[in-house]
């Protein structure tokens, strides 16, 4: 006889093997689209038929626009999403410490997370990516990487109602994510209103040796030899 675990809204909560699945796909699909990214849309779907309807309508409807939208316009749409719109960030601890020397520590914070399950960073890339987190969260450490995703909850949440806001279709993606978390409570919704009424803090700072730049992030078992492209 099957035990089920439900949510305080009496939904049936997500198995260890769905959350693997939500949070690779999502990754996948919050990263630069490429061709990579086309070759592996059969195995996408596979996955995201059989998850269940809070985490695979979401993704579905994400595969839907993939499948409709020339490449080109879907990586110029990301450009113009996700770099160019302050409050779509994919760096989660940029919402709560902007470019300040706090931020520093927070991501030393990140890395430190993915050096004890045996992973490090390929390509130089920001640790606190959120590809890079559902990465983790998916292939390394299921329970550590969930920690890092509800201590930036608050983040998590304003890039998905700015992206909601914006009609974007990554929405649906950050909607699986959030419906893979526990609901909001009190101070999670608190802290996701102050963000959108007054914004990351402010102090430009350099976050050396985090020098973040274009390509999708990967994550790899140490020690690194060279990038994966």
């Amino acid at each position: 006889m099957k035990t089920w675990i439900r949510t305080p809204g009496g939904r049936s909560a997500p198995t260890d093997a769905e959350l693997t699945a939500a949070w690779q796909t999502a990754s996948l699909l919050l990263g630069y689209p490429d061709e990579g990214l086309l070759a592996r849309r059969p195995l996408l779907g596979q996955a995201v038929a059989a998850l269940p309807p809070s985490l695979g309508e979401p993704l579905g409807r994400f595969l839907d626009h993939l499948d409709a939208t020339p490449l080109a316009q879907l990586a110029a749409d990301y450009v113009a999403t996700f770099d160019h719109r302050r409050r779509c960030c994919l760096y989660l601890t940029y919402y709560a410490y902007g470019d300040t020397r706090k931020r520093g520590m927070a991501l030393l914070r990140f890395k430190h997370a993915y050096r004890a399950a045996g992973l490090v960073l390929a390509d130089g890339e920001l640790p606190d990516h959120l590809s890079v987190v559902l990465e983790f969260a998916a292939t390394g450490d299921r329970r550590e990487g969930r920690r890092l995703l509800l201590e930036h909850r608050a983040g998590l949440e304003l890039l998905r109602l700015a992206l909601a806001e914006a009609g974007s279709p990554w929405a649906s993606v950050l909607d699986a994510v959030s419906a893979t978390l526990p609901p909001l409570d009190g101070d999670v919704r608190e802290a996701v209103a102050r963000l959108a009424a007054e914004g990351p803090p402010e102090e430009e700072v350099g976050l050396a040796p985090f020098d973040a730049h274009a390509g999708h992030p990967a994550l790899l078992p140490e020690p690194v030899v060279g990038a994966r492209k």
